[in-house]
C-alpha cells in the first residue's frame, strides 16, 4: 500500500538565537523525505538581546508574554515568506512543526521550557501545529534532548555503519549509529555558544566567520584541559543534555588574546567530542557535520587534531539537497508528521527516558 505524503513546514529557533529557520519538506513521516524550500529570518539585534536576557535571568511575566507573542509573529512571517517564495498557498500545507525558543533546560530536574504560542501560530496560518516536543519525554524520565537522532538514523539508513552525526549548534550533540542498529545520542559540549559569546564581546560580530580568527590563534592545551575539568557535565556518559549557559564558566578571561580565545574554544569543543566517544568505548566513526558550526574551519581543524582517525564530511548532502543549515528545521517538520501518525520521536538510548515515546502537542484548526 502506497504511503501518504504530507507537505510539512519545520520551524527552528536554536540556542544561537540567530533567528528562525523555516523549511518545507514532503514526507511520509517514515523513510521518505523530499526537501523543498528553505528560508532564514534573522532576528533584529535588540530582539536577540531580549531573548538572551530572558534565557539568562528572570523577567516580569508580562514582559515574557509579550516577548513570546513577538517571537511567534516572527515565525508567522517566516512561514509566509517561505510559502511566497515557493508560490504556495497556506492551504497546501498539511502541518507545521514548531520547536519554539528554549529559555530554560534543566534536565536534572526534568524541566524544560520553549516559548512560542502554537495557538497563535495556528490561528494566523490556518494550519495545524505540533509543538512542545520535549516535555513528554522528560515526564518519562528522559532528558528531552536531543530530538534529531531518529531523523539522523533515517537519513543515514543506507550508509555503512558505524557512522555518526555531530550537530554544531549553540550546543553540540552527537548521534552514533552502530552496526547492529544501535542509536545512541546526547549533547556533548558548548558547540557554537561560547564562540558566539566571545565574538560578540571581542569583535562585535555574531560569530567568527568561517573560523578565520580561530585559525590565526594559538591553543593552550593546559587551559583547555582545565576548562574541561571544570564541569561535571563533560565527564558524564551519554545520553545527556545541557542548557547552553551551563558552559559559561569555561569562557576565557579578557586577558586572553582574541584569536587565541577562538582557537582554545574550538579545541575545548573538539575535546568534548573526543571524550564522548571514549566514554562509549568505541572508535570514532566517520562523522557528518551539521549545524552552523559545520562551516567553522577552526572547529574542523581541532576535531582532526583530537581525533586523528576521524574523517568527516563538511555538510550532510543526501536526497539531493539536505544541507547542514536546514537540517534541524527539516527534522521538526518530519517529527511533526510522526507525532500526528503516533510514531516514536525519541528512544530510551537517545534521551534516557524509560520508554519510547511520541512527543508534542497538536493544535488542530479543523472544526469537524
Amino acid at each position: 500500500m502506497e504511503q501518504k505524503l504530507y507537505l510539512a513546514v519545520g520551524l527552528m529557533s536554536g540556542t544561537s538565537l540567530d533567528g528562525v529557520d523555516a523549511s518545507l519538506i514532503k514526507t511520509d513521516g517514515k523513510a521518505y523525505i523530499e526537501p523543498l524550500g528553505f528560508y532564514q529570518l534573522d532576528y533584529p539585534k535588540d530582539f536577540k538581546k531580549k531573548l538572551m536576557n530572558v534565557a539568562q535571568g528572570d523577567v516580569p511575566l508580562s514582559d515574557l508574554l509579550r516577548l513570546e507573542r513577538a517571537l511567534t509573529a516572527f515565525h508567522v512571517q517566516a512561514v509566509q515568506t517561505l510559502l511566497q517564495e515557493e508560490d504556495l498557498n497556506l492551504d497546501a500545507v498539511d502541518l507545521i512543526g514548531f520547536h519554539g525558543q528554549t529559555i530554560r533546560h534543566l534536565p536534572e530536574e526534568g524541566l524544560t521550557w520553549q516559548i512560542g504560542d502554537p495557538h497563535y501560530l495556528a490561528a494566523q496560518l490556518k494550519t495545524p501545529v505540533v509543538s512542545d516536543f520535549r516535555r513528554y519525554d522528560m515526564a518519562l524520565g528522559g532528558q528531552g534532548a536531543p530530538l534529531a537522532p531518529l531523523y539522523h538514523a533515517m537519513l543515514l539508513d543506507k550508509l555503512e555503519k558505524p557512522i555518526a552525526v555531530l550537530n554544531l549548534g549553540g550546543v553540540a550533540n552527537v548521534t552514533y549509529l552502530g552496526k547492529n542498529g544501535e542509536v545512541i545520542a546526547g549533547d556533548v559540549g558548548p558547540g557554537c555558544s561560547l564562540l558566539d559569546q566571545w565574538a560578540a564581546a571581542k569583535i562585535n560580530a555574531p560569530y567568527d566567520e568561517g573560523g578565520a580568527r580561530a585559525l590565526n590563534g594559538c591553543v593552550d592545551d593546559e587551559w583547555v584541559q582545565t576548562q574541561f575539568n571544570k564541569l561535571d557535565f563533560f565527564h558524564q556518559p551519554l545520553p545527556k543534555s545541557a542548557d547552553r549557559y551551563i558552559f559559561d564558566p569555561c569562557l576565557p578571561t579578557d586577558a586572553m588574546p582574541t584569536d587565541d580565545g577562538f582557537a582554545n574554544l574550538c579545541a575545548l569543543g573538539a575535546l568534548c567530542v573526543a571524550e564522548a566517544f571514549k566514554k562509549l568505548n568505541i572508535a570514532p566513526p566517520p562523522l557528518w557535520l551539521a549545524g552552523g558550526g559545520a562551516h567553522n574551519k577552526g572547529l574542523q581543524k581541532e576535531l582532526l587534531k583530537h581525533v586523528p582517525s576521524l574523517h568527516f564530511f563538511e555538510e550532510m548532502r543526501l536526497s539531493n539537497s539536505l544541507e547542514a543549515d536546514r537540517l534541524e528545521a527539516d527534522c521538526f517538520a518530519w517529527l511533526a508528521v510522526r507525532r500526528m501518525l503516533r510514531l516514536p520521536t525519541t528512544m530510551t538510548t537517545t534521551t534516557g527516558a524509560t520508554e519510547v515515546s511520541s512527543g508534542g502537542g497538536l493544535v488542530d484548526t479543523c472544526m469537524s
